[in-house]
């Protein structure tokens, strides 16, 4: 058993925009770039004519991982509930919707598919036998601000969890154990235990707001509740113009989820996504890199402890908070991905 390394082409987001590279391009500098072999996609942003593409996209797709003797590892599944336009999905809509990505995810040789953290367990247990039938593990996600166990956990009322059942990851194993399929999992995001704000996103919001009331945030976080963090900010700076998710994200003082607790779900676990924000240089050690906000070293221990065999997918996202900035000063995403590859090839050993 072992841990492998992978990449979501969703790290290339910003060279894929400005048609630096496409996924071809993505998907040499995966295998020649890194000398690793997993990928991941996002279905819309990699499959032409997404949910319908043609056999010969299939065919194209299939061939070229084969080329580079590649892996396709997971396929991110959303739902646009309003893809009819007239009305809104329903349950059942959705996981017709869910069963042709299956479908599609098999075609393409994926292993499994992720849908969204706020896909309904019931739209999931749908659609599991066609999970069963094509042999595509569906695993749900364990996306920030979720934690892996809620017991002793309040559901929360503000912020971006108050539209997050904190019961997700119980339930999924409570679907597996119930029906006893092996089809149905979890894909933790290593966002869950990031336990401060990432320099980006300060930055970020540094130049969109007021710097003095970031500071404050940044200060006096711990010693309040979300809605009275927001409530006491807008008492003392009333004209600060921080929206409420960035209230939200520069409050982070603890992780959302206890390392610890990853050693109850490993057999569950369908693939990870290594989300990063930014990779820095490790003081005295030059060539080595971290990202500061979040902690890889215990969850990385711990896997390994219990015999994780399965992809830790590199998720970069700290370009999105630099995107307002010109072109010449936005990051390197291929350097930046690099760099989390050497941090997880040290790690895993």
């Amino acid at each position: 058993m072992a841990i492998r390394r992978g990449v979501s082409l969703y790290s290339y987001q910003q060279a894929q925009f400005f048609r630096q590279m496409d996924w071809k391009d993505m998907v040499r500098e995966v295998r020649e770039g890194l000398g690793t072999d997993g990928v991941e996609i996002i279905d819309e942003a990699t499959i032409r004519d997404y949910p319908f593409p043609s056999e010969q996209f299939i065919y194209d797709f299939r061939s070229y991982l084969a080329r580079y003797n590649m892996k396709a590892v997971t396929m991110d599944v959303y739902l646009d509930v309003h893809q009819f336009r007239d009305h809104i999905m329903n349950h059942r809509e959705a996981a017709e919707r869910l069963k042709n990505d299956i479908v599609l995810a098999s075609k393409l040789g994926f292993e499994n598919v992720r849908p969204l953290c706020l896909v309904p367990i019931d739209v999931i247990e749908m659609a599991l036998p066609t999970a069963e039938k094509y042999n595509v593990r569906m695993g749900k996600e364990i996306h920030a601000p979720l934690p892996i166990k809620a017991e002793g956990l309040e559901q929360p009322t503000y912020g971006m969890a108050a539209a997050l059942d904190i019961r997700m990851a119980d339930q999924i194993i409570d679907l597996a154990q119930r029906t006893g399929s092996r089809h149905v999992g979890l894909n933790p995001d290593f966002g869950i235990f990031q336990y401060r704000p990432s320099q980006v996103a300060v930055d970020y919001v540094k130049r969109h707001a007021d710097p003095d009331a970031v500071d404050w945030i940044l200060e006096n976080s711990s010693e309040y509740g979300l809605t009275e963090l927001a409530a006491v900010l807008g008492e003392k700076f009333p004209d600060h113009g921080i929206d409420p998710m960035n209230i939200e994200r520069l409050s982070l003082h603890r992780m959302s989820a206890n390392p610890e607790d990853l050693r109850e779900i490993v057999p569950y676990i369908t693939s990870i996504h290594g989300k990063f924000y930014q990779m820095t240089e490790i003081p005295g050690k030059p060539g080595c890199y971290e990202d500061r906000a979040i902690d890889y070293e215990t969850p990385i221990r711990i896997l390994k402890e219990e015999g994780y065999d399965g992809y830790i997918n590199s998720e970069y996202e700290g370009q999105r908070d630099q995107q307002d900035r010109t072109e010449a000063d936005l990051p390197d995403e291929v350097e930046e991905v690099r760099r989390h590859h050497e941090m997880l090839k040290r790690l895993i050993g």
